[in-house]
Order: structure tokens, then C-alpha cells, then sequence
């Protein structure tokens, strides 16, 4: 048999057009297997700057996104909103990209829910029902289980005591509340008397005859108020239009606000209504210090307005974002709770707030000293826990059931408002804990940040003159 031999030829005998071939197909063969080992070689080498440039790159992307989720400036000024506030679907099914722990300020208006990370799955930061189910919302049927019967103290002296800013904290409309009558109002009996402000006739908080009417046929409020011209009333958003034949808007304001806004071309002098708000105008408030008259609407909703069963009372700096009815859903009736507010987002300990409210100069240390001194010399815990939750609260969202406990406790938060310092969180979790309120849930930050757009407080609210209340 013949074989077939391979044979070499030399480059030299070649011709050149043969040559040229040779020399092409051998540098495509050598680029082929060396550019697949240069980039394996090179890949092996610089895999790690490689990963650490990509995780630069997204970095970059995210804080860009951030960047245009920033509020814009907001002009100051009377914020009417627009009327679609009235037909806009509350957009609870669209989800942020993430949480932000550190709390922002939202844009005016901003109807998108925040989420959170809760065993590496996102969520909302408040479980609201559908726009359909909402619609269906009813009152639950009322059922007093509470064998609580509460007596509101009143008289006709007219008491004058001072606080150490020489501001007058007890007087014909408080009363003057003894250390004893203090220490007997925790005690929960079937027949409590207690002090709950209009102690006696004529004594300020006066409200015209109309409004009163107006206020007896709330069944359910979301409530605020502004005093001194402080803020900008901000028109709530995110309700179904079946809500507002159910629930009342309220906004109290003074004499001196409401002369800010009474020309304002949406206001409604007829039906005493701008925007949404019902506009209840307070003559002859009974503090100089306007932090203290604000806690009346905020603590006594019960006692301005008696008919109603539920209330949700939203502090002025914020814009109320929620369908009413879907909120006492979702924190009250689903939860079987009578009073929902919010947990402190800094801090747990009442001592260390009192510090952080001196250092911001919102009260002065001897008053902070004197009501932290004597909760101090009552046991009062640093950390107090209740209910498995810090006690310590951010109160700017109330929502809460009208029954005698929830009552009883307010008028005992809002003694304490009366006897020491005006800022109500150094007073909540001493009343919380001394009166031991049940069926309470302290809801997270980030469903405070659901329910309302942060916008913050405009202006500082003007101190009144010291006039005498007959």
C-alpha cells in the first residue's frame, strides 16, 4: 500500500503570491486563540477593579435618582391645592424604590406610598384597601364596652398660676388641678371626675353658634389648627369622594390667621369652607403661649365635638394624604386598637428628649428641668417600654376612637400639657405608662410618612398679650 506523506515546502521556494497567503491565513490563526487568551488572561487579572467598577457605576445611578426625589422649594403662602385632590385615586399600589431611614420632606401634593425592607422583601409602609373597598367603607356598629363613666370638672373662679416663662398656665379655663386631684385621675373608676379644660363659662375658646351645629353632626373628624398665623393651611389629598359625605375637615384658626386668608379667592364666606376645609374661627384664646392653645383641638376633639365616634387630628405642618375612613381602617378597626400614634424616630428615652428640646430651644431648661424632676422622683423609667414599644411618641398624627378611656387619657395628656411644658412628647409616655391605656398601637415612622407629606412649620407663631379671661 501506498502512504501519503506530508511534506514541508520551505519558505524559500515559494512564490511571493503563495508567501502572502501563507503568512494571512497564519496571523488570522493566531489572532483567533490569541484574543480569547488575552481577554481570559486579562479578566483573571483585573476581575476585582473590574466588580468594584461596576459597583461604582450603580452607586452613581441611585444617588442620581435620589438627587431628583429632593423637595423643591415651596413658596410661602396659603396653599389652596387644586380641587382634583377631590377625583384623584389614591395611589397606594405604586411602591418607591426603597425607604429612606432617614426621614425627608415630600413634595406638596405627592400622593406615591414609601416602602420598606421587611425580610428582604419590599412592602408599603401602610396596607390601605382598594379604591373599590374603600368606597364600601362603613362605620363599624357602635358598641360601648367601656363601663366608664367621665365627669368634667368645672367651676367659675378664675385661677391664675405661671410657669417659669411668667406665661399663665392654669385659669378659668383649665381650673387649678391639686397635686392630689392629679394623683386621683389615673385612678380609673366607674365614675371619674376630672379636669378637661372649660372649666368655666366665658373662660376663652369661644366658637360661634353655626360652627358648634356644624361640629355636632361629625360622626368622624380629621382635624388641625393654626394659631398666631404660624403655618400654611395645606389642602388634604387622597380621599375617595364618598369620604367627604362621611368624614368632616376641620381647621381652627384665630382671629389674626383667619384675616390672612379671609380674602383669599377660594375662601367660601358662606359655607365658612376653604378648599375642603370647614374654617372654624377661635375667638379669645385662653394662653399667650399659642403652643398650648394648639393642644386644645389636638387633645380635646371629644369635647368640641361630641357626636363624633373617631377623629384624626394632623398637625399643621403636615398635608393629611390618605382617604380618612381607609386610615381608621387600616390602624384601628383592622387592628382592633382604640388610639394609634406615632413611635419616636430618634430617640426612646424621655430624659434625653428633654435635652434635645433644650438644646433646640423649643422650652426653656428650668420648665424642662422641673417636669422631668418630678417624673424622675416618681420612678419614671429612662427607657420606658410599653407594650413591648418605646413609649416615647412623635405625636403630629393622632387617630384615635372617641370612647371614655381614649377620652380620660387625653384630658390627663392635656393636664400635664397645662402643668409643665408645652411639648407633649415629654409628657405622653409618663401619662401612657401611669394609665396604662389599652388596645393602643404605636405605628412605625414610615407609615407617619405615608399618611402625610412633611412640609414643616412656616413661620413662628406670634405670642398673644396677657389679658385677663373673665
Amino acid at each position: 500500500m501506498s502512504s501519503l506523506a506530508v511534506v514541508s515546502i520551505p519558505n524559500e521556494i515559494l512564490d511571493p503570491q503563495a508567501k502572502k497567503m501563507l503568512h494571512s491565513r497564519k496571523r488570522l490563526t493566531r489572532k483567533g486563540s490569541g484574543l480569547w487568551g488575552w481577554l481570559l488572561k486579562n479578566l483573571c487579572r483585573w476581575w476585582g477593579f473590574l466588580l468594584a467598577a461596576g459597583a461604582l457605576f450603580v452607586l452613581l445611578v441611585e444617588v442620581g435618582n435620589l438627587s431628583k426625589d429632593a423637595p423643591k422649594p415651596l413658596s410661602v403662602g396659603l396653599s389652596i391645592s387644586n380641587k382634583k385632590g377631590l377625583d384623584r385615586e389614591d395611589s397606594s399600589s405604586s411602591i418607591a424604590s426603597s425607604y429612606i431611614k432617614k426621614e425627608k420632606k415630600n413634595h406638596l401634593d405627592d400622593l406615591s406610598m414609601p416602602t420598606r425592607r421587611v425580610g428582604g422583601m419590599t412592602e408599603s409602609c401602610l396596607k390601605l384597601l382598594s379604591q373599590e373597598e374603600i368606597k364600601n367603607l362603613q362605620f363599624p356598629p357602635s358598641a360601648n364596652s367601656f363601663n366608664v363613666n367621665i365627669h368634667y370638672k368645672s367651676g367659675t373662679a378664675d385661677i391664675q398660676n405661671q410657669n417659669s416663662e411668667g406665661i399663665r398656665t392654669t385659669n378659668s379655663f383649665t381650673g387649678n388641678q391639686t397635686m392630689s386631684e392629679r394623683a386621683d385621675s389615673f385612678e380609673v373608676h366607674n365614675n371619674v371626675e376630672v379636669h378637661c379644660g372649660f372649666f368655666s363659662q366665658n373662660s376663652g375658646f369661644d366658637i360661634e353658634d353655626d360652627d358648634k351645629s356644624f361640629m355636632n353632626t361629625c360622626e368622624a373628624v380629621v382635624s388641625t389648627c393654626i394659631f398666631g398665623g404660624g403655618d400654611v393651611l395645606y389642602q388634604p389629598i387622597g380621599m375617595a369622594n364618598t369620604s367627604l359625605t362621611k368624614v368632616c375637615y376641620v381647621a381652627f384658626l384665630d382671629n389674626a390667621t383667619f384675616g390672612t386668608i379671609e380674602e383669599a379667592a377660594n375662601y367660601e364666606h358662606e359655607a365658612h369652607k376653604l378648599g375642603i376645609w370647614r374654617i372654624v374661627v377661635v375667638h379669645n384664646l385662653p394662653f399667650p403661649d399659642q403652643r398650648r392653645n394648639g393642644k386644645i383641638p389636638k387633645m380635646l376633639g371629644h369635647r368640641l365635638f361630641p357626636k363624633a365616634r373617631y377623629s384624626i387630628w394632623v398637625d399643621s405642618k403636615y398635608q393629611f394624604r390618605r382617604d380618612p375612613m381607609a386610615v381608621l381602617e387600616a390602624l384601628l378597626w383592622r387592628e382592633k386598637s382604640t388610639l394609634a400614634i406615632s413611635e419616636h424616630g430618634a430617640r426612646k428615652c424621655v430624659y434625653k428628649e428633654g435635652e434635645a428640646v433644650v438644646k433646640k430651644h423649643k422650652a426653656l431648661p428650668e420648665e424642662v428641668a422641673l417636669q422631668l424632676d418630678q417624673y424622675r422622683g416618681e420612678g419614671f423609667a429612662e427607657n420606658a417600654i410599653y407594650d413591648g414599644h418605646k413609649a416615647l411618641a412623635e405625636a403630629s398624627v393622632i387617630v384615635r376612637e372617641h370612647n371614655p378611656l381614649t377620652n380620660l387619657f387625653m384630658c390627663l395628656w392635656f393636664n400635664e400639657v397645662v402643668r409643665f411644658t408645652a411639648r407633649d412628647q415629654l409628657s405622653f409616655p409618663y401619662v401612657l405608662c401611669r394609665f396604662k391605656l389599652p388596645h393602643l398601637k404605636m405605628f412605625s415612622v414610615c407609615t407617619r410618612r405615608a399618611l402625610v407629606n412633611a412640609l414643616g412649620h412656616k413661620h413662628k407663631a406670634k405670642q398673644l398679650e396677657q389679658v385677663e379671661i373673665s
